[in-house]
């Protein structure tokens, strides 16, 4: 399986995930291929909006350029939503992060799964998001 096919089935993993718990979700046409920011998806609930960026991967960490997480940003901004980074390491649970607990790097942002795991939040936890606020 490609890795373009094995991204795209991880972003249905998540709007599955999101629609059985009552979200609206989509995924975001050419996100990543066109000249405008564009999350790979965007997911709402109570007037509240999450732009979203998925990685899956297999290494213990995943590496992002950073005009990936400024687009992110400049996206999130215009559309008036939240930025999360949703990233599945391999044989683990989906984990989101937002864009500040990202490690900054020189010409990247990254984030490894024992960062991940102190400070991310899990799917769980992200619902409770939108309901506590």
């Amino acid at each position: 399986m490609s890795t373009k096919s094995k991204g795209s089935n991880a972003e249905r993993e998540l709007i599955h995930m999101f629609w059985s718990k009552g979200f609206a979700a989509i995924r975001s046409a050419g996100s990543g291929s066109m000249k405008y920011p564009s999350p790979d998806l965007l997911v709402a609930k109570n007037n509240k909006i999450l732009a979203i960026e998925c990685k899956i991967t297999k290494n213990t960490s995943k590496y992002f350029e950073k005009r990936e997480i400024e687009e992110l940003a400049h996206f999130s901004k215009i559309f008036n939503s939240i930025s999360y980074i949703a990233i599945k390491f391999k044989a683990n649970e989906w984990f989101f992060l937002e864009i500040n607990q990202l490690i900054e790097k020189e010409k990247s942002f990254m984030i490894d799964i024992k960062t991940a795991k102190q400070k991310a939040k899990t799917f769980e936890e992200l619902l409770n998001v939108f309901i506590k606020e």
